[in-house]
């Protein structure tokens, strides 16, 4: 499960935690992420990675990971891409489904939408679509880059 907002994943915990729920968890002032990544790779009775996006979205192989939880939208699609390529590494033997939490009406769904528009310029770009190049101002690429 990821996030970009520790405060969230802090919430996360404590109902957890409450429950009686097992879990590793890792952010930006985790000092032992490979001890905490090997426990959610090798024991059956940790089935839940709590990350923040930050922290987790390079450099970890989660091949034990069956689904990915985007639990809130960042606005660079492409970290929520990496964050989900944590599980979608060599050995992985499952299939692995992602799912993204978007609520209507809520700036969640307002990111999703700034991730949509990012999306296509970027692929205008990349593809040399020269009708959607020839039309972008330069608040279009300030956006884009920004």
């Amino acid at each position: 499960m990821f996030s970009q907002f520790t405060s969230f994943l802090s919430l996360l915990r404590e109902q957890l935690d409450a429950s009686g729920i097992v879990y590793e968890y890792l952010d930006g002032q985790t000092t032992d992420r490979q001890r905490r990544v090997e426990r959610f790779q090798s024991d059956p009775k940790c089935p839940l990675f709590l990350i923040s996006l930050k922290a987790g979205g390079l450099g970890l192989n989660l091949t034990a990971a069956e689904y990915v939880f985007l639990l809130d939208p960042w606005w660079n699609p492409a970290v929520e891409a990496q964050a989900i390529d944590r599980a979608h590494r060599i050995g992985q033997t499952q299939k692995v489904m992602a799912y993204r939490l978007i609520a209507k009406d809520t700036v969640e769904e307002k990111v999703l939408a700034l991730q949509e528009s990012k999306r296509e310029l970027a692929n205008a770009i990349l593809n040399e679509n020269n009708a959607i190049l020839r039309n972008l101002t330069r608040e279009d690429l300030e956006f884009l880059l920004g």
